[in-house]
């Protein structure tokens, strides 16, 4: 190629710049070449995809531009391409640019590429491509299917080909775990990561999913899952079903047990704590029945449950209370009025209260009448007492006084007296 002296000056003050570019999943970074006012772009490319290198020049004077491979072997010399790789194809070519695309990246490709210009003495700028290969899809394995509430279970995951290595994530629910993670690379320039996590489990992790979330700049949202499934003993509880209240003589009681575990309870008893279950006392699965109670059934009843993890039980303390003497008054209830209006003609109930205050009333008008019969009786009894002793009232002695109460002096036949 010839040059000129006023080219050559031209060029010696012209400024180059060489850049890459490339599909926008790739990473760009700038570096500048001090004394020659150069810049270039490493690439970070995806396996497979494509990238665009681009070598430009600023107040170019007709210099020519050829981009070089890893090996500086000339990839295109203006825009002629002297290499036999299809894969490289001219995107744009002018006085400032050189601009190149290489479909289908493969790890092959990786290394320093140089845009170069043919100045005195020539100039050179260099962008390095980074390939990066994404991991395959993780494999999660558990130690154990199942395990029982309280034991410890062991979970791997495995990124198997990634280039640069992958980084591991444990996710338990919202709950995020620590692994232990090991690295290998192997022999064609890629790494496998492994990760182990181990925890204790209860009741409340059964069915919570365990995730395994791999980290890697080319792939995004890679994850595995595995759902715990845990084994736990019975939860227990019983319920009066009847009465609402206290429990009183000769009522009838009615409790039911609830039971929740995995697997389900196969057997459920009923049973009375240092006592024998009351002889009439029926027991229909879950269910206890005693009718007619009394203070003779008071204890402490069982409902026990059990599978195959453990046994569990729940306690129903009964105390029986003395029924009630009265009866309490009915309250009418405002949403029946209609309803009692419609019954009008049925028997009403009675109001025992009020009949025992009309019995206790009659009664004492009775008590009454006796206390002022009986006054008036022995008050006419003493008067016919005192008349028939008037005459000794006035006897002078004793002898006298026998004979005018006999009735010996003489006007017995004037004061006559009768009694009715």
């Amino acid at each position: 190629m010839a040059i000129t002296g006023s080219g050559s000056l031209a060029i010696s003050l012209s400024v180059l710049v060489i850049s890459v570019a490339f599909l926008p999943k790739g990473a760009a970074e700038i570096v500048t070449v001090e004394g020659q006012n150069l810049a270039t772009d490493n690439v970070s490319v995806i396996e497979g995809e494509t990238a665009t290198i681009s070598c430009r020049v600023k107040n170019n004077d007709d210099s020519v531009i050829q981009l070089l491979n890893p090996n500086r072997q000339t990839i295109y010399f203006k825009d002629v391409r002297p290499l036999k790789d299809s894969r490289f194809q001219l995107v744009n070519f002018s006085d400032n640019e050189l601009r190149v695309s290489l479909s289908n990246v493969s790890l092959s490709d990786e290394g320093r590429y140089v845009c170069q210009l043919y100045t005195d003495p020539p100039q050179e700028a260099y962008a390095d491509i980074t390939v990066l290969v994404p991991p395959g899809s993780p494999i999660i394995e558990s130690r154990e299917d199942v395990i029982n509430e309280g034991n410890e279970t062991e979970l791997t995951c495995t990124a198997i080909g990634s280039k640069p290595a992958a980084a591991i994530r444990w996710m338990k629910g919202e709950e995020e775990l620590t692994g232990e993670t090991a690295v290998e690379e192997t022999y064609d320039r890629m790494f496998t990561v492994t990760s182990r996590v181990r925890f204790s489990v209860t009741k409340e992790d059964d069915g919570v999913p365990v995730d395994c979330i791999i980290d890697h700049p080319a792939a995004k949202d890679l994850l595995a899952q595995r759902q715990l499934e845990v084994l736990y003993k019975p939860e227990v509880k019983i319920v009066v079903t009847y009465p609402e209240g206290l429990t009183r003589e000769g009522d009838n009681l009615d409790l039911t047990c609830i039971v929740e575990g995995k697997p389900h309870p196969h057997q459920i008893n009923w049973l009375r704590v240092d006592e024998d279950v009351p002889p009439h006392a029926v027991v229909t699965g879950s269910d206890l029945y005693i009718e007619n109670l009394n203070k003779s059934y008071n204890g402490t009843y069982r409902c026990v449950a059990s599978n195959a993890v453990g046994e569990a039980y729940d306690d129903y303390i009964l105390y029986v209370y003395d029924a009630p003497t009265t009866i309490p008054t009915p309250t009418t209830n405002p949403v029946n009025t209609q309803d009692s209006r419609a019954g009008e003609g049925a028997p009403q109930k009675i109001d025992h209260a009020v009949i025992g205050g009309v019995v206790a009333v009659v009664m004492f008008a009775i008590l009454c009448a006796l206390i002022v019969l009986g006054r008036y009786f022995a008050r006419h009894k003493g008067t016919y007492f005192t008349h028939e002793a008037k005459g000794a009232d006035d006897a002078a002695d004793a002898d006298t006084a026998i004979i005018n109460a006999e009735g010996g002096h003489n006007n017995t036949d004037e004061k006559k007296e009768y009694y009715i």
